[in-house]
C-alpha cells in the first residue's frame, strides 16, 4: 500500500477533481490515539491492490495538520471523527466510517 500524503488544504481541490476520474480514499489518523493506530494497522494489513482497484489512498496526520482535517469535514460535509476514512467519488463523500468500523472489505464493497 502506498499512501499519498495529505498535508495542505489546497490538495482538497485536487482530490475533489481527481475523484471524477477515480475513487479517492482519505484516512484521517491521530498519531496519539491507540484506536486510530489499530484501525490504520488493520487497514494496511488487509489492503489488497487487486481489490482496491483504482482507489487512491491519502493519509492525513490530523495532529500535524488540524486545519486540513477541519477543511476535509467542511468540504465533504462529514462530521469530524478520528480515526476516519472517507471515499470521495464525483467530488463528494460517498462513504465514511470511523473507529472500528474502518474495514477494508467494507471499503471495497462501496467501490462496487
Amino acid at each position: 500500500m502506498n499512501w499519498n500524503p495529505l498535508n495542505a488544504e489546497a490538495q482538497l481541490a485536487q482530490i475533489k477533481a481527481e475523484s471524477f476520474e477515480r475513487p479517492v480514499l482519505i484516512f484521517k489518523h491521530s498519531t496519539t490515539c491507540s484506536i486510530s493506530t489499530t484501525a490504520l494497522a488493520r487497514l494496511e494489513r488487509k489492503w489488497n491492490d487487486a481489490d482496491a482497484g483504482a482507489l487512491k489512498p491519502y493519509y492525513l496526520d490530523l495532529k500535524a495538520h488540524r486545519a486540513v482535517s477541519n477543511q476535509v469535514a467542511e468540504t465533504f460535509g462529514v462530521q469530524h471523527q478520528s480515526p476516519q476514512v472517507l471515499i470521495i467519488q464525483n467530488g463528494e463523500s460517498q462513504y465514511d466510517a470511523s473507529h472500528y468500523d474502518i474495514v477494508f472489505d467494507e471499503i471495497t464493497k462501496q467501490l462496487a
